[in-house]
C-alpha cells in the first residue's frame, strides 16, 4: 500500500511515523484523534508555529522544554508574559529561540483569551472549521495526502485568526494542526490507526 510501513512490532502505519519511538508514539496515540481542550489546542497551534522551517521531530523532542518555558501553555499565564519573559525565552536552549515566534506565542495567547471570551472557547470557534467529510478524498494514499499542503478550511482558518490579531498561522499551519488535532482523519488507507481514529471521531461530541 503507498505510504504504508510496516515496522519492527508488525503494525502497518503512516511512512512518516519513526524511526524515533517519541514519533511512533505520537503517530499511535495523539496524531488524528480529536481534541477538544482549549489548552491543548492552543499548544499545538503554538507549537506548529515554531514548527515552520523545521522537522516536526525537533519540535517533538523539545515539546517537554516547551511547555516548561510555557506555563504548560496555559492560556491565561501566557497573556501575562512581558519582555523579561521573552528574554528568558531567548536565552533558553531547550526550546527554539526564535525572537518573533516567542514573542508570537504570547501575542497568540492574549487573542486566544479575547476568542474565548467572544465565542465561548477556543474549541467550539476551531471546530467550526472541521471540513465537511463529503469534501474529502475518497481515497487517502500517499500521493493523495502529498498534494493536500492546505485546504479550503486551513484556509478560512488561517485568515480569520490572522483577522483577529494571531500570527504565525499560514494555511500550511493550521492544516498541519487540523492533522493532528483531529479535525480531519489524514492516517493514509492500510494504515492500521486510521480506523481507530475514524471511531475516535465518530463518537467525538463537538464543542459548540
Amino acid at each position: 500500500m503507498d505510504g504504508v510501513n510496516t515496522w519492527d512490532d508488525g503494525t502497518a502505519r503512516c511512512w512518516w511515523a519513526g524511526p524515533d519511538q517519541i514519533y511512533l508514539d505520537y503517530h499511535d496515540r495523539e496524531w488524528g484523534r480529536p481534541v477538544a481542550d482549549d489548552q491543548r489546542l492552543f499548544e499545538k497551534l503554538c507549537l506548529e508555529g515554531f514548527q515552520s522551517g523545521l522537522s516536526w521531530i525537533t519540535i517533538l523532542k523539545k515539546r517537554e522544554n516547551f511547555r516548561a518555558a510555557f506555563a504548560n501553555f496555559d492560556i491565561e499565564t501566557v497573556a501575562g508574559f512581558g519582555e523579561a519573559e521573552i528574554e528568558r525565552l531567548v536565552q533558553d536552549a531547550g526550546i527554539v529561540r526564535h525572537r518573533g515566534k516567542i514573542a508570537s506565542v504570547i501575542n497568540n495567547a492574549k487573542r486566544a483569551r479575547e476568542l474565548r471570551d467572544r465565542e465561548g472557547s477556543l474549541a467550539a470557534f476551531i471546530w467550526r472549521y472541521e471540513p465537511d467529510p463529503a469534501s474529502r478524498p475518497a481515497f487517502l494514499d500517499k500521493a493523495t495526502l502529498c498534494s493536500m499542503g492546505k485546504s479550503a478550511e486551513s484556509t478560512a482558518l488561517s485568515k480569520e485568526l490572522r483577522k483577529r490579531g494571531w500570527s504565525f498561522v499560514g494555511p500550511t499551519t493550521v492544516y498541519a494542526f487540523m492533522q493532528s488535532m483531529g479535525l480531519v482523519n489524514d492516517h493514509v488507507e492500510g494504515c492500521a490507526f486510521r480506523a481507530v481514529c475514524e471511531a475516535e471521531r465518530a463518537a467525538f461530541v463537538r464543542p459548540r
